[in-house]
């Protein structure tokens, strides 16, 4: 297990966050290119084992900050009614969670991404991200007040390059006029293709510079799950966590906040009760 993942520090402890993003795959056990066809079933039929699968999730889940999930289901018939956010949410003791429903297939899947946070957001925004076929979004979640707010990005992008770049266009626009700034999730593209496309690259400088390759998880190549940070964030290399049941592994970041930065959220968190 990586290193990020072993022990739990309080939020804010020393003005860092650790951050995590993974595509859950809605549990679904995948270790090898195979199991796509045998095992895609799953993607519409309960499994008795996804329950214990979220459950060894969330264990992991509990120990950061704050947490980007895509491929969630938001309670079907494929996930035996269970909402997946929800549950893990509870079960990782996430005080604060938000759902965008991408794919609405009523009561077979309820496609989503999804945000768990220690901390209380101070605006969550839901953007549809542009492309011929519907179904790939971003949220937008702000913590703290004025210029030295955090803005954490989660989103799950197109496969298709032509698709990307329309859909990194529009990320761009939102990030440009921001200063703090993390953009999280499966982007589905490689470090090469991030830095390939101009407007992007403007607006959010690519690092840390060392991309986690997360993809297929049994034997990663691939860097396809990215955690980018602005120039004011610092942070360790990102890590990739231990294999937990999907075809991507988690990728991991321990962030240090400027102290302006820290100043705003803190001031702008809810009062905890005596």
């Amino acid at each position: 297990m990586s290193s990020l993942a072993e022990e739990r520090h309080p939020t804010l402890d020393g003005g860092h966050l650790r951050l995590v993003t993974f595509n859950l795959q809605v549990g679904i056990q995948t270790s090898a290119y195979h199991h796509y066809f045998t095992r895609s079933w799953q993607h519409l039929l309960p499994h008795p084992r996804r329950q214990r699968r979220l459950d060894m999730i969330a264990e992991v889940l509990s120990h950061f900050d704050m947490v980007g999930l895509q491929e969630v289901d938001g309670g079907s018939f494929r996930s035996n009614q269970v909402n997946q956010l929800e549950y893990l949410a509870g079960q990782g003791g996430f005080p604060h969670h938000y759902q965008q429903l991408n794919r609405n297939l009523g009561r077979l899947a309820q496609h989503s991404n999804g945000l768990l946070s220690r901390l209380a957001p101070s605006r969550i925004e839901e953007h549809r991200l542009p492309g011929t076929l519907p179904g790939r979004g971003a949220i937008h979640a702000r913590f703290g007040q004025g210029p030295e707010a955090l803005h954490l990005f989660v989103a799950h992008l197109a496969l298709g390059q032509r698709t990307q770049n329309l859909q990194l266009d529009y990320l761009s626009e939102l990030i440009q006029p921001l200063k703090h700034v993390v953009v999280m999730g499966d982007l589905n593209c490689t470090p090469d293709r991030l830095h390939a496309h101009d407007r992007f690259c403007a607006s959010l400088p690519l690092h840390p510079v060392r991309p986690a390759l997360s993809y297929p998880s049994w034997r990663p190549s691939r860097a396809l799950d990215h955690i980018l940070l602005s120039s004011s964030l610092e942070a360790d290399e990102a890590e990739v966590l231990d294999r937990l049941f999907s075809d991507h592994l988690p990728v991991a970041v321990d962030i240090r906040l400027p102290q302006p930065c820290l100043t705003a959220i803190q001031a702008d968190q809810p009062e905890q009760p005596a």
